[in-house]
């Protein structure tokens, strides 16, 4: 996962011969954006379409949708420009200048100055850099953590607020075989969808984008992914990878299976339930497998043999230099320590604060409101970080937010909130007996969502103009969110001081042992920002040690149909069966290094052209979050001559040919 602007392209070169060229990388900068809902993308013609996954496009997808037109389950073509659909809240940003400002950061830190003190100090520099950038550019200005501190880079992006929905193809064939085949290959996926950008009202002309390779990928073919993956731990001490073990991933798969077994039992009561719940649910199930897949590597001996026999090398290196030892010799008791203190108060943290009203929408702007007058009433460095003068715009674009609001959906997930907080702190718990009242936690739910006027983002306004009507509201939601804010705060407070600031002054101080024993050739942890990464298109042999294929084809995709949920073809695709080519590449395989967020990621050739684009890895590759390993770990992406057969033969889309040069 190589920083774009750290590159090894001597590496690569002695490797496989290849000489990638300043050109390459800024043409593949430039050309890549990210989702801030949550993905990776392209541009991909000169009138500003973005290509990305379907899943990654979903939440605009569903919010465009209604009742009447649903666009998830239909799919959906803009006849003309005037017919795309607006994203109401949806932010893609293009990475334009990097800079590092670790001495920046750093400054006013001294070897002396205690964790939570340090911490404080660095927030409240990343907060002056950050605003700084934005107002000298009128650009998103980001600090990011690399290295686990040992490292501090400044991004400036270019921000597209004004996304429009152009092409989505059914779910049913985007994400063809649903959960079940989520996380596994052979796959048949048609997992994109296209946007465009725009701004002052016209089409983005953007100088870069991304060309379609007239042949695809091809077995054995040397590509390259550029993305956003979301967040790795392959740096983390063995104390910390045992904390996710034994705590936060066994209490998070908890969490996710019960709300999914919610969901799915509201949706099965009727259609509309069902179309409701379908894009919170979608991403439940896919979190709580991704989830299991991590667990299962944290519980795998042979990786947690190679993190300990690397964290002993490590750390025998430090003991042999008395120098280093006196430098760096205490981190791993310090790390022991704060995860320690992190253990004792995670699940109440989780619960109150961090994860407060899981899935509620309701719940997130009203925290969002109760806390906006309070927080813009600081200085900028003292903020929460959502309300940062860099935050802010995106922040007000959630709170403002023209999406529809489904009091039904959230009853089920306030009410599986609610049954959580009474298991997991107790029904004698301060904030819990107050939450409740009295009530079960069905009531309770009713109680805040039927007395709440926030669905009207009209009452939004109003409320964040004046805090004092905030502090006097009556309203249900606002009501809930104040019984939570203080402890919320508290929790917050504790987090960052006892556990944040160990961990950042730790972790930055071991990326500093790394970079004194190893050099600095290391990548560091994804941040949900640019990497690329290369690697050949390439088979496997499974477990089983059965050869599985680099590609699957258009024949394989209707083999695989059952007409039975989750593998039931669309209207469209069965019509379409005589006149496809069946032999043509569907989904294929890589060794490249992706994770979360990764989704969405063009893939191109050594030409720079796209041959496919990255949606997914295998169940195989999951405990890559810990270790990358590339035997039987692969990414999986959508042939682009599979994409083009479908527009071409399928949908008929000749306007969108047209524009991506076919």
């Amino acid at each position: 996962m190589w920083l774009l602007n750290r590159f090894p392209k001597e590496e690569l070169k002695k490797k496989y011969g290849i000489t990638l060229t300043d050109q390459f990388l800024q043409n593949l900068q430039m050309s890549s954006v990210r989702f801030n809902s949550g993905g990776s993308g392209s541009f991909v013609s000169a009138d500003g379409m973005l290509f990305t996954n379907h899943h990654v496009g979903a939440e605009c997808i569903y919010k465009v949708s209604t009742k009447e037109n649903d666009y998830m389950k239909n799919g959906f073509t803009a006849g003309s420009r005037a017919d795309e659909k607006a994203c109401p809240d949806l932010e893609v940003n293009v990475l334009l200048r990097i800079e590092t400002v670790t001495a920046k950061v750093n400054d006013g830190v001294t070897a002396a100055t205690a964790p939570a003190e340090a911490n404080k100090i660095r927030q409240a520099n990343i907060s002056k850099l950050e605003s700084a950038c934005n107002k000298a550019t009128g650009n998103r200005c980001d600090v990011v953590t690399l290295y686990s501190g040992g490292q501090y880079d400044l991004y400036e992006y270019k921000k597209y607020t004004d996304i429009r929905l152009v092409f989505a193809p059914e779910e049913s064939i985007a994400a063809f075989g649903g959960d079940p085949d989520n996380f596994t290959y052979p796959r048949f996926c048609l997992d994109f969808a296209l946007f465009r950008a725009y701004e002052n009202g016209k089409p983005v002309r953007p100088k870069n984008y991304l060309k379609w390779a007239k042949q695809g990928a091809k077995d054995g073919e040397l590509v390259f992914v550029s993305g956003h993956p979301g967040k790795t731990d392959r740096l983390a001490t063995v104390a910390e990878l045992e904390f996710q073990r034994d705590v936060t991933q066994p209490y998070g798969l908890e969490i996710l299976q019960k709300l999914a077994d919610r969901l799915l039992a509201f949706g099965s009561t009727d259609p509309e339930n069902k179309r409701i719940a379908r894009d919170l649910l979608a991403t439940v199930q896919n979190s709580f497998k991704a989830r299991s897949g991590f667990q299962r590597g944290l519980l795998d001996p042979e990786l947690m043999r190679l993190k300990k026999d690397a964290e002993t090398r490590l750390r025998k290196a430090i003991a042999d230099d008395p120098a280093k030892q006196k430098q760096f010799g205490a981190i791993w008791d310090e790390i022991e320590g704060y995860v320690k203190e992190y253990r004792a108060f995670y699940v109440e943290y989780s619960l109150l604060e961090r994860a407060a009203g899981t899935g509620s929408e309701l719940f997130g702007l009203a925290r969002s409101i109760n806390r906006y007058g309070a927080e813009k009433a600081k200085p900028n460095a003292e903020r929460l970080k959502e309300f940062t003068d860099a935050a802010l715009p995106a922040t007000e674009m959630a709170m403002y937010s023209t999406a529809p609001i489904y009091p039904a959906l959230e009853e089920v997930v306030l009410t599986e909130w609610m049954k959580r907080l009474t298991e997991k702190l107790g029904a004698d718990h301060a904030v819990v007996k107050k939450v409740l009242a009295g009530r079960t936690p069905a009531a309770a739910a009713q109680y805040y969502v039927r007395g709440t006027k926030l669905a009207d983002v009209a009452e939004r306004k109003k409320l964040t103009a004046d805090p004092a009507a905030v502090a006097a509201s009556k309203d249900t939601m606002i009501e809930l969110a104040r019984i939570l804010d203080a402890h919320g705060r508290g929790l917050f407070k504790r987090f960052e001081d006892k556990v944040e600031a160990v961990q950042a002054s730790s972790a930055s101080r071991i990326a500093q042992a790394r970079f004194a024993v190893y050099g600095a050739n290391e990548y560091p942890d994804a941040t949900f920002t640019l990497r690329l990464t290369y690697a050949p298109v390439k088979g496997y042999t499974n477990a089983a040690g059965k050869a599985v294929p680099w590609a699957t084809d258009f024949a394989g995709l209707y083999a695989r149909a059952t007409g039975e949920e989750p593998f039931a073809l669309p209207p469209s695709w069965t019509k379409a069966k005589g006149a496809v080519k069946l032999k043509t590449p569907f989904n294929f395989v890589s060794t490249a290094d992706t994770h979360g967020g990764n989704s969405g990621s063009p893939t191109v050739n050594t030409k720079g052209e796209l041959v496919g684009i990255l949606f997914d890895g295998n169940i195989e590759g999951l405990p890559n979050q810990y270790l990358y390993r590339d035997k039987m770990e692969r990414s999986v992406h959508v042939a682009s001559q599979g994409i083009v057969e479908a527009l071409r033969n399928v949908y008929r889309a000749t306007a969108i040919l047209k524009e991506i040069g076919f």
